[in-house]
């Protein structure tokens, strides 16, 4: 039986003092999944992406620019003391926090 890894909730604290952070996905074929490839500051989606495909995209199909404060991200770094673990739930797949975790 394989153990499952333990994650911790990375907050969402200030990632951007000098701009909003996005988080940026490329695809370079229809057929491949999209992958993250960084990250960058900008005011606005369209400054993201303008970053991205003069940093990472100029051969992708597609290219995704999220708000990094609406991704959530978990990590398997120490972090803090207070930051909640979480593990997948073997039953439906999803992730169960606090007492829940196995």
């Amino acid at each position: 039986m394989v153990e499952r890894t333990e994650r911790r909730r990375i907050d969402d604290g200030d990632r951007a003092p000098n701009g909003r952070e996005w988080e940026l996905f490329v695809r370079s074929d229809s057929e491949d999944p999209l992958r993250h490839v960084g990250s960058v500051r900008a005011p606005d989606a369209d400054g993201a992406y303008e970053l991205a495909c003069r940093l990472f995209a100029w051969y992708a199909e597609d290219v995704w620019v999220c708000p990094s404060a609406d991704v959530t991200r978990y990590t398997t770094t120490e972090l803090t003391e207070d930051a909640p673990t979480v593990t997948p739930d073997a039953a439906d797949g999803e992730p169960a926090t606090g007492s829940e975790s196995r």
